[in-house]
């Protein structure tokens, strides 16, 4: 298996007179070794669908053809896709999409392109400036994933792995592990990439929940009040959520309702598990309801 911008690759690039561009977030790897950790981690089968996102020059997408039923790959670059299409001629479970994964409608494509796969994987290396977006949009979309294996800013992927009571623990921790659960697979050096971005990157899998850790009455409630107990991280809980929740209520009582669940209102949010975050957002909505 041969990865890497190849001769070929750098022949076409120079024939469709093509400049790589940094503002695109255009930061190819070449490394054999961490593309084969991609590949591994997504564990594919010859009865797997894959929703490459940003395909580059093809190194990674050559290595999950190999391994899957078929390949439907996402590229924003438009003159990068005749050069795509050159490279896998001949490759029938190797498809191009000219699209902006932040505008596409992936319910749409998972049902007009993997009808025949028994499983759908996104593996993806995301530019930086979208990686939070395009996360976002495919763990609440409620699409019928089996796992996300992405490369991402090694800062951005510790956010996501994060546990309480850790400095980069966050209202994006909370959300990735609502709906997946997050594990490293790799980290990346700065150097393995062409052009060499400025940042080191790391490779996690999110392997996507059939069903929510913890139960929660109103799930875009419950993301307010995450979001609500993060928003002031140097206050308390308490001053956190009295300043930021999308409905009034009087300090006196949102102290009452903290304790009332166990929690120490003078905690600050990044202290609180997901499932206390569900005890508290089940309670606050509870007394919204009853006042209203």
């Amino acid at each position: 298996m041969s990865f890497g911008i190849s001769a070929k690759t750098r022949k076409l690039l120079k024939q469709h007179n093509i400049v790589l561009k940094k503002s695109l977030g255009q930061n190819f790897l070449t490394d054999a070794h961490m593309l084969q950790r991609i590949i591994e981690a997504a564990d594919l089968s010859d009865q797997s669908g894959v929703i490459e996102i940003g395909p580059g020059l093809g190194a990674l997408t050559e290595g999950l053809a190999q391994r899957s039923q078929k390949v439907v790959a996402i590229e924003l670059d438009n003159r990068l896709i005749p050069v795509l299409e050159q490279l896998f001629i001949g490759q029938s479970n190797v498809e191009m999409v000219h699209a902006d994964a932040l505008k596409l409608d992936f319910a749409q494509l998972i049902s007009d392109k993997f009808q025949s796969c028994s499983e759908v994987h996104v593996v993806a290396n995301l530019p930086y400036y979208v990686t939070s977006p395009i996360l976002v949009k495919l763990l609440e979309s409620g699409l019928s994933l089996s796992s996300i294996v992405v490369m991402i800013q090694k800062e951005v992927a510790e956010r996501i792995l994060a546990r309480p009571g850790t400095k980069a623990y966050g209202s994006l921790s909370v959300f990735a592990q609502y709906f997946s659960e997050p594990t490293k697979v790799v980290q990346v050096p700065s150097h393995v990439f062409v052009p060499r971005p400025q940042v080191d990157s790391m490779v996690i899998k999110l392997a996507i929940r059939h069903k929510p850790p913890v139960p929660v009455e109103d799930e875009s409630f419950f993301f307010q009040v995450v979001r609500a107990s993060f928003a002031k991280r140097r206050k308390t809980l308490l001053n956190s959520l009295s300043s930021s929740l999308p409905f009034p209520m009087e300090k006196k009582r949102l102290e009452e309702l903290i304790l009332y669940i166990g929690l120490d209102p003078s905690s600050r949010g990044e202290m609180l598990s997901i499932d206390s975050f569900a005890q508290l957002s089940n309670v606050l909505l509870q007394e919204r309801e009853t006042a209203n």
